[in-house]
């Protein structure tokens, strides 16, 4: 999957409020790993995203590729982009096993 597009059928929204306060969370050093900042609706059903999951959500609109998702959010969390290209790619995997991505 070299350019993941969100499933259309999915109704989404970022939780906005609680992104910015998961990032002074985890700016202060606190865990937030867990905390939900995009929500999914999906056949009735809803889910949440993490932060990083949110994060690689909103970047899969089918024009950006893998690698420029995991350039982006290694800029966003200061890190080597060889750090997340891995796990960038086995979410977005996971997401597109799921029927929540396609290929754009």
């Amino acid at each position: 999957m070299n350019k993941p597009q969100r499933n259309p059928d999915i109704v989404w929204r970022v939780e906005k409020r609680r992104q910015a306060e998961v990032m002074k969370a985890l700016e202060n050093g606190e865990d937030a790993d867990d905390s939900g900042t995009v929500i999914l609706l999906l056949s009735g059903m809803m889910h949440q995203l993490n932060l990083v999951g949110g994060l690689i959500w909103q970047q899969c609109d089918g024009e950006q590729t893998l690698s420029g998702i995991a350039e982006e959010l290694a800029k966003e969390f200061s890190v080597e982009t060889a750090e997340v290209e891995a796990d960038v790619a086995e979410f977005v995997a996971d997401l597109a096993e799921r029927g929540w991505l396609i290929n754009g």
